[in-house]
């Protein structure tokens, strides 16, 4: 399945980012397909080419949670951001409580 991902490029804490397209499984520093953009999280700046980026998406290729993400701010797609972090595992004791709460109201 073809991706649209954000490859790291630049020094040691000066990332800079391509946006590119590949298989999804490959390597990032392996072979792409395509290269359609840049984007420069210091200094909040970043060029991608709205036709390019179009035509994969129609072709059926499927995009990143952040790179879906920048390319609504950037105007090049329309849609909704979509939520990146990382949902926080629950507890024990939260898991455990809806368990203890059941059993106790039917059983007498």
């Amino acid at each position: 399945m073809l991706m649209l991902k954000l490859q790291r490029r630049g020094k040691k804490h000066q990332a800079a980012y391509r946006l590119i397209v590949g298989e999804k499984r490959t390597k990032l520093l392996g072979k792409q397909t395509d290269d359609l953009g840049w984007y420069n999280p210091h200094q909040d700046k970043y060029e991608f080419n709205k036709e390019r980026v179009q035509h994969w998406l129609k072709v059926g290729a499927k995009m990143s949670p952040t790179v879906n993400n920048l390319l609504v701010k950037a105007g090049v797609i329309e849609g909704t951001k979509l939520p990146v972090h990382k949902k926080a595992k629950k507890s024990k004791e939260e898991t455990a409580k809806p368990a203890e709460a059941a059993a106790p109201a039917g059983a007498k």
